[in-house]
């Protein structure tokens, strides 16, 4: 038994019964350990969600750095990340769930220590989309609101998204992209107003 399983059980475990209905004796049973057995690999439940979000926001700034540094033009790696992200949250979807529905679990200490992690994740998006407004290809006014809303759509979609469902997860980044890029708005060609 290694750490590494202890943190892959807690996940699932996570995932299933939320951080607080969870208990260490849960995780212990998960790997087949007594639970004091348990305490030498890890100090606390506060330790192992720490670590589950460190191990989540790494995994993803190490493959979005990836595609970041294409050289592409910003709306093109911005579909690009869109289709790594949720490819990311639905291949790892206990992981996912744990950052994106118990983060706000972490203790005051450990939060602190959360911080850095997605600061650097959110800035990713944040350059991305500010390259683009730069570059007259975005006509958003505000990089950080709209990485936001864009990582706000993109991460529901785990509460949603079902493998067996009528679209891929690169279909619904292929549509959330050209949501964000295109908009919502019908745009009529000058031809037409002849």
């Amino acid at each position: 038994m290694n750490r590494e399983n202890i943190l892959d059980a807690a996940a699932q475990i996570f995932r299933q019964k939320g951080f607080h209905a969870a208990s260490m004796q849960d995780i212990a049973e998960a790997v087949n350990l007594q639970k004091a057995s348990l305490y030498h690999h890890v100090t606390s439940k506060q330790e192992i969600l720490l670590a589950l979000l460190d191990q989540a926001l790494d995994l993803l700034i190490d493959r979005l750095s990836v595609v970041m540094e294409q050289d592409l033009p910003a709306d093109e790696r911005l579909r690009q990340a869109a289709k790594c992200y949720l490819g990311i949250l639905t291949e790892k979807v206990d992981l996912a769930s744990v950052l994106l529905l118990e983060h706000r679990s972490l203790e005051p200490k450990y939060h602190s220590r959360h911080i850095p992690r997605r600061d650097r994740f959110e800035r990713l998006w944040r350059d991305l989309i500010q390259e683009g407004i730069d570059a007259g290809k975005f006509c958003a006014t505000d990089a950080t609101l709209t990485a936001r809303a864009l990582l706000g759509v993109l991460n529901w979609t785990i509460t949603w998204y079902k493998p067996s469902g009528p679209l891929t997860i690169d279909q619904i980044a292929d549509h959330i992209a050209d949501l964000f890029l295109n908009g919502l708005l019908c745009r009529q060609s000058p031809m037409a107003d002849g």
